[in-house]
């Protein structure tokens, strides 16, 4: 607050919000997996809230939105490298035995499981989906 970053701030209160809703709904304090997932939906929010400032032409709001995401990511283990991911795909292919589209929700199971809150789920789905596809 003394620093004077509003834009931080206002994201953090946003965020305590978020975390005492979501206790409130599953009547308990959350687990360190609920808390990042919690991170993760306002990260994700902010992110989808600046591409669509973007698309408007909403420059200055987008920037805050960014702002913001910035703030929040903060709380996040670090993202998982484009290799990490391929090895965690190859790894669920090969544990799952999927050989083909129709396994593609094994696989998103298994993989989602160990790489949850560090990459974004719609990059793992397309991943998954070329690899079956025999990409």
């Amino acid at each position: 607050m003394k620093s004077g970053q509003k834009v931080r701030l206002a994201a953090l209160r946003m965020l305590a919000t978020s975390i005492r809703n979501r206790e409130v709904e599953l009547r308990r304090d959350l687990s360190e997996e609920e808390f990042l997932e919690v991170v993760a939906r306002e990260v994700k929010r902010r992110k989808e809230a600046a591409e669509a400032y973007d698309g408007a032409g909403r420059e200055e709001l987008a920037a805050r939105e960014r702002e913001e995401q910035d703030a929040l990511e903060a709380y996040l283990p670090a993202a998982l490298s484009d290799e990490e991911v391929a090895g965690l795909i190859e790894d669920a292919v090969a544990a799952t035995g999927a050989s083909g589209p129709g396994d593609m929700g094994k696989v998103m199971s298994h993989v989602m499981g160990k790489a949850r809150g560090r990459v974004d789920g719609s990059v793992i789905s397309a991943r998954v989906r070329e690899r079956l596809a025999g990409g």
